[in-house]
């Protein structure tokens, strides 16, 4: 399966990001998790943790050259905002 590009991140609490793909679908990926692999110690700096950007092609985001994740482990590893409209 291919995953979308994405779109915007945003760091939200709780080591957790809010990912915008290009296809309008919006999912919530937990990076706890990740906080007990070496690569991903420094992320427990809230202040990196809050400097995520988008990578110009929009395959992954990152926060530093050696801190990233791929538009697929975002996709495939999150879940998904489901909205209501009244």
């Amino acid at each position: 399966m291919n995953a979308p590009k994405i779109l915007s991140v945003q760091a939200l609490e709780n080591k957790k990001l809010l990912v915008k793909f290009v296809n309008g679908v919006e999912k919530i990926y937990d990076c706890a998790q990740l906080l007990n692999l070496d690569m991903f110690q420094i992320l427990k700096n809230d202040a990196l943790f809050k400097s995520v950007k988008v990578d110009s092609d929009g395959f992954g985001i990152s926060w530093n050259d050696d801190t990233d994740l791929s538009e697929y482990e975002l996709w495939t590893n999150s879940f998904e905002i489901v909205t209501t409209s009244a």
